[in-house]
């Protein structure tokens, strides 16, 4: 008969237990799934039964190897990524770029088994304390959250410790997403009037088209001379070009759809996007400046550099910042000079010329859909939150002008 063991309070232990006198602590025994070893540990006998309900509950629910083998969230975003074969080649590269870059090297290497809600809140609060924006974390939320949901599918968590982690943070920060601010009619033609300086009037026809047709980046990178249609003055937006980082390493430009199936539209082509276009045309064919890059087979295209190669996203952006920071800087000594005030231009990015442009559309036209069709948003309620901004500024507007008018 097996001899009963019992700890020094006289209570029987069970199967696996024992007492270690010498560190005055219970410990439970027990083989994973791989016939490993394990020891738990508490210096309580109920909590420590506690732990091995849970670990026999683990068991009863299938929950996968992967757990009992203490992997690390690292493991389980390395099996996440490896199996997202749908993903588009940049929505890889960014998954992988935002999860190296801020996770991988810290929070990562955490167990994935201990993760509780708490822990990717305070997680959220310290990259928030670090300086980095709602945005970003957001981004980065948006990486964890379907790792972990992963595991919650495969049976290795119970429930996804990311939920309502980023609105919790939003809600204690008293912080929104950074609310992107259109350029004002008169700083938008202050900056195209920029554009006519010899120095930088090969950029001009660029951000015509970009101010004028609201077009993604990507949509304007991967323009061809074929997509568009000056006898009906139509522009035919089919595919677009992204440029990142692949699996080699390397960086390199590739073709795709649209951002949305909504992506795939025609837009109408205003007179001064005509006129910039067929001035960039006009000036390909008399200097013989035409883009030399073919990309999946795909050649002919508008916008190239001094190098007649494709422009990329950053470069763009680069080129924005450059030309925004000469134009303030003329900007105020012509001021000075000619007794006026700043029309000084904020800071933006390639997107915001295209949150201009809606904007622009918005301030004009009040057919929703129409606004949605053109600028391809696939989700109504995008179009919906930049046309009640505006509204609200035209209404601000009208009731400042009835005062101005002493209308009442």
């Amino acid at each position: 008969m097996a001899k009963v063991r019992k700890d020094t309070k006289g209570r029987v232990l069970h199967r696996g237990e024992l007492f270690r006198k010498d560190k005055g602590l219970y410990c439970f025994a027990y083989s994973d799934s791989f016939g490993k070893r394990q020891y738990i540990y508490s210096d309580d006998l109920i909590e420590l039964r506690d732990k091995e309900k849970n670990i026999q509950k683990c068991r009863l629910d299938g929950i996968d190897k992967y757990a009992f083998a203490k992997v690390d969230i690292n493991y389980v975003f390395d099996r996440y990524i490896s199996i997202k074969s749908e993903l588009k080649g940049s929505t890889y590269s960014n998954y992988s770029y935002t999860y190296n870059h801020y996770v991988r090297d810290g929070f990562g290497k955490k167990r994935i088994s201990d993760i509780k809600y708490s822990d990717v809140l305070i997680f959220y609060n310290e990259l928030y304390d670090r300086g980095l924006k709602i945005n970003t974390i957001d981004s980065v939320h948006g990486v964890l959250h379907p790792v972990f949901q992963m595991a919650v599918r495969d049976n290795v968590i119970r429930y996804n410790p990311t939920d309502g982690a980023i609105a919790e943070l939003k809600k204690k920060r008293k912080a929104t997403a950074g609310i992107k601010h259109a350029l004002t009619i008169e700083e938008e033609r202050a900056f195209l009037r920029f554009l006519e300086k010899d120095e930088n009037v090969r950029w001009k026809p660029l951000f015509t088209f970009m101010f004028g047709t609201g077009c993604r980046i990507g949509e304007v990178i991967g323009l061809r001379w074929e997509d568009l249609d000056f006898e009906n003055n139509v522009i035919d937006i089919n595919h677009n070009i992204t440029y990142y980082q692949k699996k080699s390493g390397r960086c390199e430009f590739e073709v795709g759809l649209p951002k949305t199936e909504a992506g795939i539209r025609k837009i109408p082509m205003l007179d001064e996007v005509r006129a910039a276009l067929l001035e960039e045309k006009s000036y390909q064919d008399e200097n013989d400046h035409h883009c030399i890059m073919e990309v999946d087979g795909m050649k002919n295209f508008i916008f190239c550099n001094r190098f007649k190669l494709l422009h990329n996203p950053a470069g763009v952006n680069n080129a924005i910042k450059r030309l925004v920071t000469d134009y303030n800087a003329m900007e105020e000594v012509m001021a000075v000079r000619e007794g006026r005030k700043e029309i000084r231009i904020p800071d933006f990015s390639c997107h915001i010329t295209r949150h201009t442009f809606c904007t622009r559309l918005c301030e004009n036209e009040t057919n929703i859909k129409v606004i949605q069709y053109v600028m391809g948003h696939k989700d109504i309620r995008t179009t919906m939150d930049i046309y009640a901004e505006v509204s609200e500024a035209k209404r601000q507007e009208t009731f400042k002008g009835l005062n101005r008018n002493g209308v009442f």
